[in-house]
């Protein structure tokens, strides 16, 4: 059977204070240009969100905070917002919209709270998903600030989000679909980690027991896929090594030892690739960056040192 989406787009992480988020990051390994903040008026001020990418092939990790909280890095980009005069108003208030959802997300907790599938076909995914009775807020057209070799140029993306307890956010935060642009993904190549990664992988959700089924059920619809039981959690393969993983509150420590949900539903981590674990793991102890272990032996530093979401390290092969 074919399937219109494929992997996974990005997930997004939100944090209170950008500066230390992107220190700690890059300690972690990951190589991120200074964040963009679209700015207005005169002199020009932050609006809505600042954000940056960690870069894989196809895919990527995104640091994103509300403007206005935390300082501004020295390295951050001051993006004019632009747009017709007599689209502006509706572009602010777009932006608006997405920043209150989002700082409606952070005030539950530190950490991710967006996952963006990876679609070959998002019109076709659209349909999908109405047909399956899943309410979105229909394919819109957007722009990003994508960090080249020549500067930083604005690169067109098309998105859908899925509505659930209010237009594009669902109980565990904003989760969509987005193109599948091999060159706004990332690039060709992506960026090269000290850490070793080179793809976003696996996210998983921890929700509560009794909500478990439900879970599968609304995921099922999402991703017009079925689930497979693996030990305490269900998955959902997306292709290739891309998956999402659904852990009960009360078995997380079976997948995750030592690891709790801040909330629920909430996505507790998130899984990049590498090809060396062994050499990543060299790394971050050098770094002096705490580490754990999955149940599954696998590399993993705890929420307690991200930013409130684990991120584990899999040794797997190259994208």
């Amino acid at each position: 059977m074919d399937h219109d989406i494929g992997g996974l787009h990005h997930v997004g992480h939100l944090v209170h204070d950008m500066d230390q988020a992107l220190d700690r990051y890059r300690r972690l390994g990951f190589s991120l240009p200074g964040p963009a903040y679209p700015v207005l008026g005169e002199p020009p001020e932050p609006f809505g969100l600042g954000n940056t990418h960690a870069y894989f092939p196809g895919n990527f990790v995104e640091l994103v905070t509300v403007a206005g909280s935390g300082r501004v890095p020295g390295d951050a980009r001051l993006i004019p917002l632009k747009a017709p005069e007599e689209r502006l108003p509706a572009l602010k208030e777009a932006v608006r919209g997405t920043a209150a959802n989002l700082e409606a997300c952070l005030r539950r907790f530190e950490g991710v709270h967006i996952l963006m599938f990876d679609a070959q076909d998002i019109d076709g995914a659209a349909a999908r998903l109405a047909t399956a009775r899943v309410g979105h807020g229909g394919v819109h057209a957007a722009q990003r600030p994508v960090e080249t070799a020549d500067g930083t140029r604005m690169e067109p993306v098309r998105y859908l989000e899925i509505d659930g307890i209010g237009p594009g956010r669902v109980p565990e935060g904003r989760v969509g679909v987005a193109a599948n642009d091999r060159a706004v993904a990332g690039g060709a190549d992506g960026a090269e980690h000290p850490n070793g990664a080179h793809g976003l992988v696996e996210c998983v959700l921890c929700v509560a027991d009794d909500a478990l089924d439900e879970t599968e059920r609304r995921y099922e619809r999402y991703l017009g896929r079925t689930a497979r039981q693996d030990g305490p959690v269900r998955v959902f393969e997306l292709g290739g090594e891309a998956r999402v993983t659904l852990a009960a509150a009360s078995r997380l420590g079976e997948l995750l030892p030592g690891e709790t949900a801040a909330a629920l539903p909430g996505f507790v981590a998130y899984t990049v690739g590498v090809n060396d674990a062994a050499g990543t793991e060299r790394f971050l102890r050098a770094g002096d960056i705490p580490l754990g272990r999955t149940s599954a032996g696998e590399l993993v530093v705890p929420a307690r040192a991200a930013f409130g979401t684990a991120i584990i390290f899999r040794e797997t092969g190259r994208p």
